[in-house]
């Protein structure tokens, strides 16, 4: 069998130029986010299958990349089923490991706990640019704290992380699960329909409200459509909610004024935080406030999150507030790649090419003069001298190397 040298579709190697901006943004990622208190974790990226098929991750149920059972426990011997023959499966996001991670070691975390988390995630997805099958999320997560504190935080937080980058004029776009409830029930739908409603009115941006009722009015009658799409109002642009609806905001009891006048007051960067009675979010497991960043320059968005207050009881049987917010990294990354963005303060970059049959003592002449460099903060590369040697320097010079030395038998 041939082997094949392109990556599994859906992913993708990284080069060197790409990685350095990685690592960057990564380093910049967890300074920042340290600065508002949260604390670096791990979790595998295994996870138990029964966990994953919780019914708490919408869509991403359907995702999953699973791992067969091993050794005496996998018996493909008579026909069966996929569920018979697989225990766990690759995460497809950070936040139901985080969950098990909490509910497993509570005991010997602070409350409330603030989590940072970094890693790889896996959907079986159709790939599309910004879209991979294996990617990158950061999370940042607040667990214990049931105030808007913590949706405050996080936002501040991650919009710090945004500006730090050189991102201007984005929106982070805020609503709550509550209130996309009681509008749901307010115009007559049946509880056991509220997210097939809402998965609906997500694809507003795509369909427009005119696709939203076309769709609405296949599955419910006309007046109970005719309801609630009139507890929104739109200008073309904005959509607000009637004052009927916004009588709700009292009546669920939803932070967003707060959350939004707060962050408004003291926010550092130049983005604005915006209402919007539209937005979803496509997990099912939150609660209440939701939110997510889009960008002009991206077409999309770039993060999002909410306040997921009843998963980790799942797993331990006791109420848990927890909130979390996501940075879309690897569109993050894209965006700063096709700016041509370069690492700030890199440090100087010396090549030192020797050339063939070198003395030994002078070799380590030149690898002393190499530590002395690097004992400066410098970065120095040692590498044997080509025949084609304008060649090899120009190459050098495309990865950023300013000092190129040349060192022959003769000197």
């Amino acid at each position: 069998m041939a082997l094949t040298k392109k990556p599994v579709t859906g992913m993708k190697d990284i080069l060197p130029e790409e990685m350095a901006v990685r690592n960057y943004v990564i380093s910049l990622i967890r300074e920042t986010y340290a600065g508002f208190g949260f604390s670096s974790i791990e979790t595998p990226v295994v996870e138990h299958i029964e966990n994953l098929l919780s019914k708490q991750g919408g869509e991403n149920e359907k995702l999953i990349f699973k791992v067969l059972k091993r050794g005496e426990k996998l018996d493909l011997s008579a026909p069966t089923t996929e569920e018979a023959v697989t225990d766990s499966g690759l995460r497809y996001d950070l936040t139901l490991p985080l969950s098990r991670y909490y509910s497993n070691h509570s005991g010997e975390l602070p409350a409330p706990f603030k989590a940072l988390q970094i890693g790889s995630v896996f959907r079986a997805d159709r790939p599309q640019r910004g879209r991979f099958r294996q990617f990158t999320q950061c999370d940042i997560d607040i667990l214990g704290d049931p105030s808007f504190l913590a949706e405050i935080d996080l936002i501040l937080a991650t919009s710090t992380v945004l500006t730090k980058l050189d991102f201007h004029h984005f929106t982070i776009r805020i609503n709550d699960r509550r209130l996309l409830k009681a509008m749901a029930a307010r115009a007559g739908f049946e509880e056991s329909d509220f997210e097939k409603v809402f998965i609906i009115l997500d694809k507003m941006d795509k369909i427009g409200w005119d696709g939203v009722r076309a769709e609405l009015e296949e599955n419910w009658p006309k007046e109970t459509v005719d309801r609630y799409l009139a507890q929104f109002v739109t200008d073309g642009e904005q959509t607000a909610l009637s004052e009927e609806a916004l009588a709700l905001m009292d009546e669920t009891g939803s932070p967003l004024p707060v959350i939004i006048s707060t962050v408004d007051a003291v926010k550092t960067g130049d983005f604005r935080v915006l209402y919007d009675p539209t937005l979803v979010r496509g997990m099912s497991y939150y609660t209440g406030p939701i939110f997510e960043i889009a960008m002009d320059e991206f077409g999309g968005s770039v993060g999002g999150g909410g306040r997921y207050d009843e998963m980790i009881g799942k797993f331990t049987g006791q109420a848990t507030p927890a909130v979390g917010f996501s940075i879309g990294f690897e569109r993050i990354i894209l965006l700063l790649l096709e700016r041509g963005f370069c690492v700030p303060g890199s440090s100087e970059k010396t090549a030192f090419l020797v050339e063939k049959k070198m003395g030994q003592e002078k070799i380590a002449e030149i690898f002393r003069e190499a530590a002395a460099l690097r004992a400066e903060g410098k970065s120095v590369d040692i590498s044997q001298m080509k025949k084609n040697r304008k060649f090899q320097k120009d190459q050098l010079a495309a990865q950023g190397y300013t000092d190129i030395r040349e060192f022959f038998n003769r000197d």
